[in-house]
């Protein structure tokens, strides 16, 4: 044969065989292993659910057999065998298969111990209530049609998915290279964690554990630990221990039972009693005496006996060991997006998921925005042949046929082709008064439904918030409790628990050289005492913050940029009093610019308690402490300043506090917080303070009976004065005197409420501390200048002034001079240090129990 004049090709066998393969795999990835990550459905899923909604089968309707399903899902869509339409209409309608089913079926659909549904001339199928939300709005235009395999029908590309089923109900699948293993999940949880990352899209994943806790499994179980969860969720891939749920009973004579009443996830509950039994005759678990399986419609129930001198426990902790009692999910979070297999992180699902649900919304939106324009455009018309009726109908009477009257309306009243058909398809009866008030309501509707569907097309906020409208009102429906239960296991701690939970010192420095150290650290003295050094700093740094804190307190970092920052109190570094501490840009990820201002410390987020926030420009804010419940490495918005202001103060409030806000200049305002109202965790404020020009907020304090107000001066002066010197004033106005010699004795360093039973903590600008009790500073007016608490030098002022519990005088220590001892405090100090006795000056060695300076 003469190879030239014939029509073969000559081609590379190995490229040939790359290139089919290639096909061939994409074709099975796409088109029927892997499921889609907007609807969490494959192919033949999608396609039963759309011929049983093309074919009325809803849950309002009767039944039907399932053959005519399976014959018209074939014959329309799906040209494979009917074997694998039916088994994928079987597990849909298997509630122990899907956490939520989306067909309801009548007959023999199986059973969890394996048995095999009927044929399907024999079973009756019809959509699920649940399985309705996947194709809502489908016919607006909402999704894609392609052509089915003989391009005759067109077929959803993706349905519309109202709920995120690829969560809900999971799915496996194995494609060629390739292979998914998604677990169902709890609808509630992912609904909350939907609105969590709408409201946050800069989210971690690791933050989206605190809404959905795990997969959870229709038949129940335990999962055993979170690391593989964790792993799952961040990566796309971790392995998950699933357990079944046992309880051992015990009858008077001390005989052991174990009652399995929940099986792990797609474990066949009749080859798990066969293993057991294997088990027994095998001689790998000794002591079980009688297996029965006494399962009914009322739940799972397997009865394992015991012999009165077996250990139950030991038993049960064999049959997980060896036996599918205890089995290892694999999960494996890949999914088909744009075409293309790709193994996400939790996150990157409900991100696509938020997209394409957008995506449905625009063009629901749009499709009932052209219908409505479209109506509009009729009633018009209609309403012009009501306004010249006698006109109109002589016109039609005049006219030889319905193509000339319409020609001539449109001529006469210039409308549209689609106008004067309308008007010549009027009925008489539309003539009458009631019906000409019927299309003026209604076009007055559709008008005011036109601007409103056109500024949702305009605002992604309204958007997203149809989005959580219609996700709360089906979680609200179908969503329900947990089945499967998350436990802690032996070798798997939580780092809090190896943290020993004890009281600190916490302390910033101005360059931002953070630290904790033991609360024995600094020692009380008499008021104008001199101190001691409480960090070694370069010439130009000082201490300005400092507070007690247990190691397991939250503490929140504020900054002058109006943002919070959360850390565990134990995740701050540990030095000497003496060490300069870790740079807190270390620790958290500040912008070059952005500086803590104030630190708080949480015990947790649940109790109604609120932030209160005053910026330097006299700004208030306050908001719920739950709305910090959230922890990102970039930080929260904690509130929104403008350009030429900063974050100055915070307070953590009880929500109906008297509060005083005092200034640099001497003047402070006393409010109640409720005339701020709570706003959200991202809005600005309200005024609290008018502020003179050149005068800034330094100091919060509140009210609290039986208390004192401090006011310190930046060179050491100090009095305290009583609540009722500070009258209540209305929000925004310009205050009143609170210290009058400012120009003497400097401005005001700092204000906080204190209590006879309290010491105040004094740092200046070089580090020196100094603490003296407040029972020995006066209560004097607030025009009074006050008296000397701390002796500053000429080149000195003080900075921060905290609070502290008071401390015991007892158990003095003196020398042969009749001198106090300062108790050793610093590491591999060999000598103790004495200082003069006197009324101005002594040292108290005490255990310090501080309180946030705050």
């Amino acid at each position: 044969m003469n190879i030239e004049e014939s029509n073969i090709i000559s081609i590379d066998i190995e490229k040939e065989m790359k290139k089919s393969y290639l096909d061939y795999s994409m074709s099975v990835i796409v088109g029927r292993a892997l499921p889609d990550v907007r609807d969490g459905l494959k192919p033949v899923h999608r396609r039963i659910l759309y011929t049983m909604f093309e074919n009325g089968l809803t849950p309002e309707k009767g039944y039907r057999k399932s053959a005519d399903t399976v014959g018209s899902v074939l014959g329309r869509y799906h040209p494979h065998g009917d074997a694998s339409v039916y088994d994928a209409l079987v597990r849909m309608a298997q509630d122990f298969s899907l956490r939520y089913p989306l067909i309801d079926g009548q007959g023999n659909f199986g059973s969890v111990d394996g048995d095999p549904a009927a044929a399907y001339r024999y079973t009756e199928a019809k959509m699920s209530k649940m399985s309705v939300n996947l194709l809502t709005n489908i016919e607006k235009e909402t999704i894609d049609f392609t052509p089915n395999y003989d391009d005759r029908l067109q077929e959803p590309s993706v349905l519309p998915s109202r709920f995120p089923n690829l969560l809900a109900n999971g799915s496996t699948g194995i494609a060629v290279g390739m292979a998914t293993n998604i677990p169902p999940h709890n609808l509630r949880e992912i609904t909350d964690a939907i609105i969590f990352l709408m409201d946050n899209p800069d989210a971690e994943p690791v933050e989206l554990i605190d809404y959905i806790k795990g997969p959870d499994f229709p038949t129940g179980g335990i999962i055993m630990g979170h690391s593989g969860i964790r792993a799952a969720y961040t990566t796309g891939r971790g392995k998950i221990a699933l357990r079944g749920r046992a309880e051992i009973e015990e009858d008077k004579n001390g005989k052991g039972t174990i009652i399995i009443n929940e099986i792990p996830y797609m474990v066949n509950k009749s080859r798990l009693i066969t293993s057991f039994a294997d088990l027994v005759k095998e001689k790998r678990i000794d002591g079980i005496t009688n297996l029965r399986d006494e399962s009914d419609r009322d739940g799972m129930r397997i009865v394992i006996e015991l012999r009165r001198d077996a250990n139950a426990q030991i038993i049960l902790n064999q049959l997980y060991k060896y036996s599918q009692l205890q089995e290892t999910v694999g999960v494996i979070m890949l999914a088909v997006v744009d075409g293309e297999p790709k193994i996400m992180n939790l996150k990157e699902v409900l991100n696509h998921y938020i997209k394409f649900q957008i995506t449905i919304i625009k063009r629901r939106t749009e499709f009932d925005l052209r219908k409505a324009r479209e109506r509009c455009h009729i009633l018009e018309g209609l309403k012009v042949a009501l306004d010249f009726m006698d006109e109109v109908l002589k016109i039609l009477r005049a006219s030889k046929s319905i193509n000339e009257g319409k020609e001539a309306l449109i001529n006469r009243f210039d409308l549209s082709d689609i106008q004067a058909g309308a008007i010549v398809a009027m009925r008489l009866g539309q003539l009458t008064g009631l019906e000409r008030i019927k299309i003026e309501d209604e076009f007055n509707a559709l008008v005011e439904k036109i601007k409103e569907l056109e500024s949702i097309l305009l605002s992604d906020e309204k958007i997203l918030e149809i989005i959580k409208v219609e996700l709360i009102a089906i979680k609200d429906k179908f969503g329900d409790e947990r089945r499967t239960a998350i436990e802690m296991v032996t070798g798997e701690v939580d780092i809090e628990d190896l943290i020993k939970e004890e009281e600190c010192v916490v302390t910033l420095t101005h360059l931002g050289y953070i630290k904790r150290l033991p609360t024995d650290t600094y020692k009380a003295q008499k008021r104008g005492g001199r101190g001691v050094t409480g960090v070694n700093n370069r010439e130009e740094d000082f201490v300005e913050e400092l507070f007690t804190s247990s190691t397991h307190d939250y503490i929140l970092f504020m900054t002058n940029k109006g943002r919070v920052y959360r850390k565990k109190c134990y995740q701050i570094p540990e030095a000497s009093r003496t060490a300069r501490g870790l740079n807190i840009k270390n620790i958290l990820p500040l912008e070059n610019d952005e500086k803590v201002t104030s630190m708080i410390k949480i015990k947790d987020f649940t109790e109604e308690k609120f932030l209160v926030m005053v910026t330097t420009n006299g700004i208030i804010k306050r908001t719920l402490i739950s709305a910090y419940d959230t922890s990102r490495k970039t930080g929260l918005i904690a509130i929104n300043l403008d350009d030429d202001d900063q974050l100055a103060w915070v307070y953590l409030s009880n929500g109906n506090d008297d509060l005083v806000i005092a200034t640099k200049n001497g003047i402070a305002i006393r409010i109640n917080e409720n005339q701020a109202r709570p706003l959200g965790r991202t809005a600005r404020g309200v005024k609290a303070i008018t502020l003179r020009e050149g005068d800034k907020v330094v100091g919060l304090a509140p009210i609290i009976e039986g208390n004192t107000l401090l006011t310190i001066t930046e060179k050491g002066q100090g009095r305290r004065s009583n609540n009722e010197d500070y009258r209540l004033q209305t929000r925004g106005g310009k205050g009143s005197i609170n210290y009058k010699a400012v120009d003497e004795n400097g401005e005001v360093a700092g204000f906080r409420t204190v209590s006879d039973e309290d010491d105040v903590i004094m740092i200046t600008n070089d580090g020196i501390i100094i603490r003296t009790s407040v029972e020995s500073i006066s209560t004097q007016s607030r025009y009074a200048k006050g008296v000397r608490v701390m002796r500053v030098a000429e080149n000195q002022k003080i900075i921060t002034v905290a609070g502290a519990e008071k401390e015991s005088d007892e158990d003095l220590e003196l020398d042969e001079n009749g001198n106090v001892i300062i108790a050793e405090v610093l590491e591999n100090t060999e000598t103790e240090t004495s200082i003069e006795s006197t009324e101005e000056t002594a040292s108290i060695e005490t255990e310090t129990s501080t309180e946030n300076a705050e």
